[in-house]
């Protein structure tokens, strides 16, 4: 980024959101603001009304941002910083709310005067343009930008420098021949990663009624349930999104959630809502194809864990209990696509199973967050001296999982369905290896993982539930 000689002599202007941030506060202080106070939804409509500039003011008059976390584009502020040294005058010049702006500002340390939207006065395009020329003059300033809002103020400016271009932006840059700072391109690997692609595994969960009814062999039902794992896991996608714009300060404070593609900036909030659309119109048009149960189901199921995203992930236990009942649930859309039954069994064995495992989770994070006693998880209901009966809890449940599994093979629903039940017996010791071994792998510090797709990835846990499905399949025979 070279600049003339005579550039000390000019201010230089910069915008704020995608170009000094590789984000848009606007969005995040919305999202910001529904999960503090989820019933301002009601409100935004009514704000809207009184123009962007009441929007914005609104938003930023309940909520604050924390500037240090913010994903700041290095090249722009390294740039800024050699300018400041340099002695010139430099001015943030934005359409986010003062408030924000001068958050910002005071972080950096590297602007001499702050112009942004206050009162009735939305700064972006030609009003950002009028008040720059009213201070400045026409052609008194250089000014940095990224979109089709900035153009109007390019077109004001002595020099422009282009940063991570929308396509007008870089039409115009393209044509004037203006100074370009690329930003880091959407590329299909941080597409998977917003899709979060690997939790998708959770959704075998679907095939467990069909297994365990034998009809595994029964082609209609295969593509039944083929087609429900790709609706609910299209579905799920579409709310670790909305999950990802809740949590964006939370996870740019944690070692490796800030490298999410939102959180990091890698991907814009607008993409991911469309993103949104376009996956639950997806999941919705598979769940047509199967029975109407189905549909209720799948409703359920985006309905709990929406809420769970919006606000029951903080609630000590309903999350967890939460957790274990969005796992059931993809056992019933299972059943529900394929028109098995679901026993009591299974439903009290799966209760206890990923409760289990839900309660591995918040472990974890209490281990992995070396808290100070009386400190609360960030973004969670727990404290650091409750890992030891979250430990106790996840255990007993995991054990009383394993109860119901013995008492299940003891029974006549057993008998009735396989000609060899004694084989089935070996299955209470296999998911009891698998629950320690879990709980043990915790304790050590060696769980990193969603323990599901922990389970379905590591060998030693597949060799065992291979076995156990060989005999499952033998004892039918």
């Amino acid at each position: 980024m070279d600049a003339r000689a005579d550039r000390t002599a000019i201010p230089l202007a910069v915008d704020l959101d995608g170009t000094l941030i590789a984000t848009d506060l606007l969005w995040e202080g919305l999202f910001l603001l529904l999960r503090q106070h989820p019933l301002a939804f009601l409100l935004v409509p009514f704000w809207l009304l009184g123009g962007p500039a009441r929007l914005k003011n609104e938003i930023a008059a309940r909520v604050d941002i924390d500037p240090a976390s913010l994903p700041y584009r290095a090249a722009v502020t390294a740039r800024l910083a050699e300018e400041k040294a340099a002695g010139r005058r430099i001015i943030l010049a934005t359409g986010t709310p003062r408030k924000f702006a001068a958050a910002i500002a005071a972080h950096l340390g590297l602007f001499d005067d702050v112009l942004a939207t206050e009162g009735g006065v939305n700064l972006t395009s030609s009003r950002k343009r009028a008040r720059l020329v009213e201070i400045f003059g026409d052609g008194g300033f250089d000014y940095v930008g990224n979109s089709r809002h900035d153009l109007r103020v390019f077109g004001a400016a002595r020099e422009s420098i282009v940063v991570a271009p929308d396509r007008a932006a870089a039409r115009w840059q393209a044509a004037h021949g203006c100074e370009l700072v690329p930003g880091e391109r959407p590329d299909l690997r941080a597409v998977v990663k917003m899709l979060r692609v690997h939790q998708w595994l959770k959704n075998t969960l679907i095939a467990v009624p069909m297994v365990l009814s034998h009809e595994y062999l029964n082609i209609e039902m295969v593509v039944a349930c083929l087609i429900a794992f790709f609706s609910f896991s299209t579905a799920a996608s579409a709310i670790y999104i909305i999950n990802d714009f809740f949590d964006l300060a939370l996870d740019r404070k944690h070692p490796t959630k800030r490298n999410r593609p939102f959180a990091s900036g890698r991907l814009s909030i607008p993409f991911g809502l469309a993103s949104i659309v376009v996956l639950l119109a997806t999941s919705a048009v598979l769940a047509a194809l199967l029975d109407p149960q189905f549909w209720l189901v799948l409703a359920g199921y985006l309905v709990a864990t929406t809420a769970y995203s919006v606000s029951l992930k903080r609630m000590l236990l309903i999350d967890v209990l939460t957790l274990a009942g969005l796992y059931t649930m993809r056992i019933l859309g299972g059943a529900a696509a394929t028109g098995t039954d679901v026993s009591f069994w299974l439903l009290a064995f799966s209760i206890f199973f990923f409760l289990s495992l839900a309660l591995v989770k918040r472990f974890v994070e209490l281990d992995d967050g070396e808290l100070e006693r009386g400190v609360r998880l960030a973004g969670r209901g727990y404290r650091a001296e409750d890992i030891d009966i979250i430990g106790q809890s996840g255990v007993a449940s995991g054990f009383a999982a394993v109860l119901v599994l013995a008492l299940y093979i003891d029974s006549g629903s057993v008998r009735e369905l396989y000609g060899e039940p004694w084989m089935v017996w070996p299955l209470a010791p296999i998911v009891l290896y698998i629950i320690m071994r879990i709980w043990v792998l915790a304790r050590r510090g060696e769980m990193h993982e969603d323990p599901v797709v922990f389970i379905i990835r590591d060998w030693r846990s597949q060799l065992v539930a291979g076995f156990g499905a060989m005999l499952l399949v033998a004892a039918s025979l």
